[in-house]
């Protein structure tokens, strides 16, 4: 085992807390992360002090969670949680420890962690503490529990998640006593809250292996968080444009796509109403009339269910709702998709409609990708130049309508948008006077 190569205030930490008599490690992912070769994002540290003498060795310290044996340390305005070694109480809900008891052995500390690689220590002194072969089952690529993996999940079902999360993550496979108990365990999923679920799919979902959701659909996990997703399921497409059944299509979509959030929940979700709309034609073909909008009303219901802020889900729902909307490449169409789109979302659409095609038949990719090259390049010329596509583009707003005495109310929302249709057909008519005597001209026609 190679030397691990703490921060200078780890290190510090360590050592004060060594100088007054007790124990300490850096504890956990960061020690992971270390063996991996990879730089922590924070580092955890584990003590046989106890949260009230860590807060008298220390100057600056915040109760983070003395319940549970927590305080956070301040070095240089950074801060890092120090914990005293615990033994969990029994779990309320198989999320959290109902209550903890403080111990003196760092092992019975490593023994309540959730997987072997999550469940070692490292201090200079001592090196590494690894009672649970952490460091063989990081080398054999494997995610296996820390003890009797139905215990484990049992106490906290999140875990389940975590194990598919660090899979893609890391590109390990999940021991096979470990998925087992998963399988028979993923039920308990039920109590794990929307947020902490969207929280840990997301986090597989932006990984370089975001296909690996697969992994919740043959544990048995999707069953319940998102039901509707099996409907898909070995579904055929019966269609000369696809060579993958629908849910297949949809784990190859997702790795084509962009690591963003949105992105990756909007390809998870853009089909997902595939399984509810099949028909077959009389020659056999495949049809999914309608599935973009029935897509977009189920994923409404998962995102409110996995509690998504309105601002993504807005953004999510509207990629779905538009990716299997065509347009040709040419100026005028472009514009009337940006408005209809929105500028904002355009190129993500774009993203969206590349990582559909690039997941069907590879037969016809060229010539959609040829066409979306174009529309791409349609947008950056009307972008460029400043061509107006929405509402906000137009050089006149309702209070030019007003001073030309038009009373407030529908009639001028009419009129706007009328105008933007025009403008939209062609850009040279955005100017002030064309815009202004057309407007009375309209409100003459009363629309």
């Amino acid at each position: 085992m190679k030397k691990i190569n703490l921060p200078h205030d780890v290190d510090d930490i360590i050592g004060k807390l060594n100088e007054h008599g007790y124990e300490a490690y850096a504890v956990g992912g960061c020690i992971r992360d270390a063996v991996l070769g990879v730089t922590p994002e924070d580092w955890d540290i584990t003590t046989s002090a106890l949260p009230e003498q860590v807060k008298h060795i220390f100057k600056k310290t915040i109760d983070t969670g003395l319940k549970h044996g927590t305080v956070t340390v301040l070095m240089k305005h950074t801060p890092y949680e120090i914990t005293t070694y615990r033994i969990d109480g029994a779990y309320e809900n198989h999320r959290k420890p109902k209550d903890v008891a403080f111990t003196s052995d760092i092992v019975d500390d490593l023994r309540r962690r959730d997987f072997t690689m999550n469940a070692m220590a490292y201090n200079e002194k001592d090196g590494l503490v690894d009672v649970f072969s952490g460091i063989e089952d990081i080398n054999n690529k494997v995610i296996r529990c820390v003890g009797n993996p139905k215990e484990r999940f049992n106490e906290d079902a999140l875990r389940m998640l975590r194990a598919v999360r660090f899979c893609a993550k890391l590109g390990f496979k999940i021991d096979a006593e470990t998925e087992a108990a998963i399988i028979e365990s993923a039920s308990l999923i039920k109590n794990i809250s929307g947020e902490r679920i969207h929280m840990e799919m997301t986090k597989t979902l932006i990984s370089n292996n975001p296909h690996f959701i697969e992994k919740l659909t043959t544990l048995g996990l999707m069953t319940y968080i998102i039901p509707e997703f099996m409907n898909n399921v070995g579904v055929e497409q019966n269609n000369k444009h696809h060579i993958y059944t629908v849910d297949q299509h949809t784990y190859e979509a997702i790795k084509n796509v962009e690591a963003k959030e949105a992105l990756r929940w909007a390809m998870l979700l853009h089909d997902i109403g595939k399984g509810y709309c099949k028909t077959i034609d009389y020659e056999g073909v495949g049809h999914f009339y309608g599935h973009p909008k029935i897509s977009s009303n189920i994923a409404k219901e998962v995102l409110n269910r996995l509690r998504f802020d309105n601002k993504t889900t807005s953004d999510i729902l509207k990629l779905i709702d538009h990716h299997d909307y065509r347009i040709e490449p040419e100026m005028k169409q472009v514009r009337k998709a940006i408005n209809k789109i929105g500028e904002e979302l355009f190129e993500d659409y774009i993203k969206v409609q590349r990582a559909d095609i690039q997941a069907q038949n590879p037969i016809y990719h060229n010539e959609h990708f040829h066409r979306l090259d174009q529309v791409l390049s349609c947008y950056k010329k009307i972008i460029e130049s400043k061509q107006c596509t929405s509402l906000r583009d137009l050089q006149i707003n309702g209070k030019d309508l007003t001073t030309m005495g038009l009373q407030q109310g529908k009639t001028i929302g009419l009129i706007l948008n009328k105008l933007l249709d025009m403008v939209i057909e062609e850009p040279t008519y955005n100017n002030k006077e064309w815009l202004l005597k057309t407007a009375l001209q309209l409100s003459k026609e009363n629309c």
